[in-house]
């Protein structure tokens, strides 16, 4: 068992990863994983919805797009994903979403980018160095995409068919088994789900090592913790004071978006610098 670190440890390794963060260029991999992040979003949900597609028939229940695009999307600020959520059932209406095409291969292939500028990151931001070649970290970064895929559909089915089976046991039975606003109550626990698992597997998988569970963890509270404050102030700063559309015009949207995504992958990056400063002091203390 691993003993809890001491405040002042703490603030240490708190400072320590401030200072890396600035000194290993934080802000401009930010901004490499946000862009690479905006333009792997579209082939992601593309990849997605032909992904549902293909496995309905096996599944033997269809999922809406709507039910698909929460998971992804239901944690970020309205005021962010509105526009883009308009773009993207725009480009669901107008794409065709086989996955036996070679155009659905480059769908995956790109969205495989946005994974491997994290990875890049993460492998910085350890210290860590990556000596896998560069197909077998192409590949780790195809499989987390569809991995991701693969959760965000199984959560939406999850969303569907739980409730549905839980209302078949309650008309069963002569009284209650669950209270009112257990619906909202799943939706809620499910996105927290779905970022603690994909912030858990970057800290476990992309790192140029493994590391133990004990040592991703104060980096992963971290970055989920920073990122629900940043997700609600985010949307404050949009809804009262932020005038995008006065400077961007019909690129507002995407340019708000892309800062929102700016800020969340600074806030993954520092999550990861805070558990290799973490790291760094308990090896000086031995």
């Amino acid at each position: 068992m691993v003993a809890s670190p001491h405040p002042r440890f703490i603030l240490r390794a708190t400072l320590q990863a401030l200072s890396a963060f600035g000194r290993k260029n934080g802000w401009v991999m930010s901004s490499h994983i946000a862009m690479s992040m905006m333009l792997a979003l579209f082939p992601f949900i593309l990849f997605t919805v032909a992904l549902s597609g293909a496995l309905a028939s096996v599944l033997g229940q269809n999922v809406a797009i709507a039910d698909l695009l929460n998971p992804v999307f239901g944690s970020w600020p309205e005021e962010v994903s509105g526009p883009i959520l308009r773009e993207v059932y725009a480009v669901l209406e107008t794409s065709s979403t086989s996955l036996a095409t070679f155009g659905g291969i480059l769908t995956l292939y790109f969205a495989s980018n946005g994974v491997d500028a994290v990875r890049i990151a993460m492998v910085n931001a350890y210290g860590d160095t990556d000596k896998r070649p560069f197909w077998k970290a192409r590949l780790i970064c195809l499989g987390l995409v569809i991995a991701g895929g693969i959760g965000v559909m199984a959560t939406a089915l999850f969303e569907v068919i739980l409730p549905l089976y839980l209302r078949y046991i309650a008309d069963l039975l002569p009284y209650p088994v669950v209270g009112a606003g257990w619906e909202q109550g799943l939706r809620g626990g499910l996105l927290v789900l779905v970022p603690l698992v994909a912030v858990l597997l970057c800290h476990l998988l992309l790192p140029g090592q493994r590391h133990r569970l004990s040592q991703i963890l104060p980096g992963v509270v971290v970055t989920l913790v920073l990122w629900w404050a940043a997700g609600f102030g985010f949307a404050v700063y949009v809804g009262s004071f932020a005038q995008y559309s006065a400077t961007y015009a019909g690129l507002a949207g995407a340019m708000a978006a892309m800062i929102f995504l700016y800020v969340n992958a600074a806030i993954l990056i520092l999550g990861a610098e805070l558990n290799g400063a973490l790291m760094a002091i308990e090896r000086d203390r031995r």
